[in-house]
C-alpha cells in the first residue's frame, strides 16, 4: 500500500469547522477512549481538579468528562477560534466550570495562558495534526512544566502501528516513540493504556489510535 495514511484539515475556516463538528460523532470505540481517559483521571483523584484539554475541537470530550466528573473544572485549548466558538455552544450547560483559551501548541509559551494549578492534561486525536515528532515533543515538554507534581498527562491519538506496511503522516508516531518522548521530558511510569481500532493491512485515517499516560 503506497498511499499515505493521514488527513488534512482547515479548522480556521468557520464553515469547515462547523461541517467537521456536525460530521464527527463519537463511535462506540471512540467513546471507549473517552471512558479510558475518565477512568485514569478518577484513578489519579482528579475529580475536583483542573483539567486542561489540548486541541479540544468541538468540545465532545470535554462534555463527556464534565458530565462524569461534576466537581472538576476544565480548560479547552485550541488554535482555532471557530472550534472554540463551537465548543462554547457544546458546553453551554457547563459554562461556570469551563474556560476557553486560544493558543498555538507548536509554540512553547502556551502554558502561560492557563489557569493554574493544573491537575491533568488530556488530548484526543489532536497532537498528530501538529505535523511532526518535534512539535509533539514540544507539547509534552511544555505539559510537564505546567502540571503539578503527581499530575497526569493523557494523550489519546492516532499512531503509526508497529508492523504496518504502509506510510503514515509525520505526526503519527509509534507507541514506543511516544513513550520515549514522554520519558525524555521527565514523565514517570509512562504506559499505553489502550489500543483501539487497530488495522495493519488496509488502514484508513480514522483507525489505529492509542491512549498514552505519564505522571509529572
Amino acid at each position: 500500500m503506497s498511499e499515505l495514511v493521514g488527513a488534512t484539515h482547515d479548522f480556521h475556516n468557520v464553515e469547515y469547522a462547523r461541517d467537521w463538528a456536525d460530521w464527527f460523532s463519537p463511535s462506540p470505540a471512540r467513546l471507549q477512549l473517552f471512558d479510558t481517559l475518565i477512568q485514569a483521571l478518577k484513578a489519579n483523584e482528579c475529580q475536583k481538579g483542573h483539567i486542561v484539554e489540548l486541541g479540544s475541537g468541538p468540545g465532545y470530550l470535554a462534555r463527556h468528562i464534565l458530565t462524569a466528573l461534576p466537581e472538576a473544572s476544565y480548560e479547552c485549548v485550541d488554535f482555532s477560534h471557530a472550534m472554540l466558538n463551537i465548543a462554547t455552544s457544546t458546553l453551554l450547560k457547563f459554562a461556570n466550570r469551563v474556560r476557553f483559551t486560544q493558543s498555538d501548541l507548536t509554540k512553547d509559551n502556551w502554558p502561560s495562558a492557563l489557569r493554574v494549578p493544573v491537575n491533568a492534561i488530556v488530548s484526543t486525536w489532536a497532537l498528530h495534526d501538529l505535523g511532526s515528532e518535534a512539535h509533539i515533543a514540544t507539547v509534552y515538554r511544555a505539559s510537564k512544566t505546567v502540571l503539578q507534581v503527581g499530575g497526569i498527562m493523557l494523550n489519546g491519538d492516532f499512531i503509526k502501528p508497529e508492523g504496518a506496511s504502509c506510510q503514515f503522516e509525520a505526526g503519527r508516531l509509534t507507541i514506543a516513540r511516544h513513550l520515549e518522548l514522554l520519558s525524555g521530558c521527565g514523565f514517570q511510569n509512562v504506559q499505553c493504556l489502550a489500543i483501539l481500532e487497530p488495522e495493519l493491512d488496509h488502514p484508513n485515517a480514522a483507525q489505529n489510535y492509542a491512549c498514552l499516560r505519564g505522571f509529572a
